[in-house]
């Protein structure tokens, strides 16, 4: 028990034995800076400076760019290169989809597999409701009634052929043309200025074929017409109409809005199609 206290006592005699640490000039011998140390003085010295280093090295790795220089960390231009080439391709994915069913929704009004006369009969067709005449309790004198109105309608002369009918189009909306059709620059359009909300009319009388949004035009609606004409609308505020229903001529539509990546302000994108090629406005519509 001695041995090992004078032991203890040697160690702590060690440790707090006091050291000078001296400076000198070399040539004059003359005491620059001078500095009492004991080895535990050292030692809480030396741990404190190794946290500090390694809380500062830590810091530096964990919120400067130099972690990327540390192998296995990822740049963090990398990363934001990623996350916005994610957005980008989920875009274009949307937009593919969009492309997708407006193609399916016009190929056949383009291809001629169905008329506007058929979706007429569609709708119509819809329309009527399946009635049981013993639920209507008819009396003599109705049914003797309906039998005449049958008869006196059975031969009535019609003229079906609805290609012999002139169309006559009206502007879509009073404003300024901006721009006019030039097939050069493959702007098949008249662009046509004007107050945002002001009403977007059906220049003849037709059934809508398309009715939605896409990222590049916006609110987009198309009517198609007799004679195999459609005439299209983009860059819409909003849309009035749905898919299928059937509008009059001058009838609203839409209203005047700068929707889409492609707008180049409040205006709209008027275009009009004739057998699947783009015809010039203005030779059709005094704007």
């Amino acid at each position: 028990m001695v041995k090992k206290n004078k032991k203890k006592g040697k160690i702590k005699q060690k440790l707090t034995d006091k050291y000078r640490l001296v400076v000198l000039n070399e040539d004059t011998f003359e005491e620059r800076f001078s500095l009492k140390l004991s080895l535990l003085n050292v030692f809480v010295l030396g741990g404190f400076f190794s946290i500090f280093l390694i809380a500062i090295t830590t810091v530096l790795i964990a919120f400067t760019p130099i972690k990327e220089y540390i192998p296995g960390y990822s740049s963090s231009k990398l990363k934001a290169t990623a996350v916005k080439l994610t957005f980008e391709a989920d875009s274009l994915k949307q937009k593919l989809a969009v492309l997708e069913n407006y193609t399916k929704a016009i190929k056949p009004v383009l291809t001629g597999e169905i008329t506007s006369e058929e979706i007429d009969s569609i709708q119509e067709n819809a329309k009527r409701i399946a009635i049981n005449e013993l639920d209507l309790n008819a009396t003599k004198q109705d049914s003797i009634f309906r039998k005449k109105i049958e008869l006196k309608n059975k031969f009535a002369i019609e003229n079906s052929n609805t290609n012999n009918i002139k169309i006559v189009f009206f502007a879509p909306l009073n404003g300024t043309i901006s721009q006019n059709f030039e097939s050069n620059t493959k702007h098949f359009a008249v662009d046509i200025v004007a107050k945002t909300g002001t009403p977007v009319k059906a220049v003849a009388d037709g059934t809508v074929i398309f009715s939605g949004w896409t990222a590049e035009t916006g609110y987009v609606i198309l009517l198609k017409h007799n004679k195999d004409f459609i005439s299209v609308y983009k860059h819409n505020g909003n849309l009035l109409k749905d898919q299928g229903d059937i509008v009059k001529s001058g009838e609203v539509i839409a209203s005047v809005g700068a929707t889409g990546e492609l707008t180049t302000g409040t205006h709209l994108h008027f275009e009009l199609w004739k057998g699947g090629y783009a015809v010039n406005p203005s030779n059709f519509i005094d704007f």
